[in-house]
């Protein structure tokens, strides 16, 4: 791939990830993401077959990006460690508010029946993925489960109510229930 072509294919990805992030898998069309990249729908098919796996490359992309930031919390600390500084970040205004660089799955887990098979299975296996990275015993995984359906739930529903009060009350009984 010529380099010119591995750059516009990375900005469409880039808008495809914004999109994601602010709207889920499902809602953005490809005039949406190529308009963002700047780019004609015309050119979209010379670097994608489909939405759907543009979608989904940008998914994992997210995905794959979130892992990353657990990975850099300091290896010392416990599984319940990990998962207090986790959730202190991921349960955050600043993350709430974030409209790049931020989890996709509040906005896109009411999306997953409508969406192809492989989507669900590449959350599966970032859901299983992210409770092993949170726990140092496997009988703790079940606890790791639950705080990060707590974090994703929690999260969901204080972007769904925007900067108000009640929001950030949630961000902070979410976080004061991890654990």
């Amino acid at each position: 791939m010529s380099d010119k072509k591995t750059r516009t294919r990375e900005r469409i990805l880039e808008a495809a990830r914004c999109a994601l992030i602010q709207h889920g898998p499902a809602e953005p069309s490809v005039s949406q993401v190529m308009g963002a990249a700047g780019l004609t729908v015309g050119g979209f098919y010379a670097h994608f077959d489909s939405k759907d796996e543009l979608m989904l490359e940008a998914f994992r992309q997210l995905l794959s990006e979130r892992r990353a930031l657990l990975a850099q919390v300091d290896p010392s600390l416990d599984g319940e460690g990990r998962r207090a500084l986790a959730s202190a970040f991921y349960l955050s205004r600043k993350h709430r508010d974030a409209e790049v660089h931020a989890c996709p799955l509040p906005n896109s887990i009411g999306e997953m029946q409508r969406l192809p098979e492989v989507f669900r299975e590449v959350l599966a296996e970032h859901i299983e993925l992210m409770t092993a990275a949170m726990v140092d015993r496997p009988e703790d995984a079940d606890k790791a489960l639950a705080d990060l359906a707590l974090m994703i739930g929690g999260l969901a529903l204080a972007r769904a109510l925007g900067t108000g009060e009640l929001s950030d009350r949630i961000l902070r009984a979410a976080k004061s229930a991890v654990i």
